[in-house]
């Protein structure tokens, strides 16, 4: 893995994968979470912004299913910005500190996250056999693989006692396959809207609370890119600050008009009042500012993800977001 790694980074040093100020690769994943991202892409911020500095900006958009491959990406320079969770973004700070340097440029959301499940047995995570498969976005990586981490060594007293246990998969697929009951996979560590729908059937119940394991409210998604896309694009990195910015202030100011937005921009089916129960969820914050962070970076280094250990969390994001509040 570590080899894999190295290899990645030296073949992006010698790629170059400078970017041409006024261009900009982004991608985001699947989920009410990434509302940011989507209020960005369908209301063109990035190029208004662009455009009052007086430059156009040519935006390209992707969705990956989890913060593995948005990675992979970045390593190779073929993205300039990836979204995901901490424990995906404390890895790639982890690998490419003292070179590519990937730090984060903003949070944009604390929101639970819920472990459901439609086997009847289980009722709390002791409850889990070799019979059931918790499916996630990526094995031991994302920040759900970690949270379920953070809970075995609390309760298991071993962290990686269910790893075995969990299978990868995309949000949505997982999402349909709880609600078939057709496959393996009995549980489900997911995200609004997700965990949401999945707890509208009676036969899926709720397991674990990701704040009940973190302490409290919690920082779930950020974005991030590589040190060199920072330096080399100054306009375009304002211009993309600046848009987050503004999509984060316009989520808060309309729920309404966000909910509306969310299901344009995923063409989703949902029911626009089941999207504005979500916004208004007072648990579920859009903001800027990272949200006991520390608490995820304190773990893995501890069990030995990272081998860089932060002094606090200012240490993993860049100086315009350190800059601000955060934990």
């Amino acid at each position: 893995m570590k080899r894999m790694m190295a290899l990645a980074i030296g073949l992006a040093f010698a790629a170059g994968a400078a970017r041409a100020e006024g261009e900009i690769r982004i991608a985001e994943q699947f989920g009410i979470s990434y509302l940011p991202l989507q209020m960005m892409r369908h209301q063109n911020l990035i190029e208004e912004a662009g455009r009052r500095q007086g430059f156009a900006i040519k935006v390209t958009w992707s969705q990956l299913a989890s913060g593995a491959p948005m990675n992979d990406a970045l390593l190779s320079g073929s993205l300039d910005v990836g979204s995901g969770g901490v424990g995906p973004l404390l890895l790639i700070w982890d690998r490419t500190k003292g070179n590519l340097n990937i730090k984060a440029i903003s949070a944009i959301n604390s929101m639970p996250l819920y472990l459901t499940t439609r086997n009847p047995a289980v009722k709390t995570i002791k409850d889990f056999t070799a019979k059931d498969k918790i499916a996630l976005p990526a094995v031991k990586v994302s920040v759900q693989a970690r949270t379920l981490q953070m809970a075995a060594e609390k309760l298991l007293g071993k962290f990686d006692a269910l790893d075995e246990f969990t299978v990868s998969m995309a949000h949505p697929d997982a999402t349909a396959a709880i609600l078939s009951g057709a496959t393996e996979v009995s549980a489900h560590f997911s995200s609004p809207p997700f965990q949401y729908q999945q707890l509208q059937d009676p036969r899926v119940t709720r397991v674990l609370n990701s704040y009940e394991v973190l302490g409290g409210p919690t920082t779930f998604n950020l974005v991030w890119a590589r040190e060199d896309f920072r330096a080399k694009n100054p306009k375009t990195y304002a211009a993309f600050r600046e848009a987050l910015a503004e999509a984060v202030k316009r989520i808060n100011a309309d729920k309404p008009a966000a909910a509306k937005i969310y299901i344009e921009a995923n063409k989703s089916k949902d029911d626009p009042a089941f999207i504005l129960k979500m916004l208004n969820d007072p648990e579920i914050v859009f903001t800027l500012e990272p949200q006991n962070t520390m608490a995820y970076a304190e773990f893995m280094h501890k069990v030995g993800a990272l081998k860089n250990k932060a002094a606090s969390w200012k240490d993993y994001v860049f100086e315009e977001a350190a800059a601000g509040k955060g934990s």
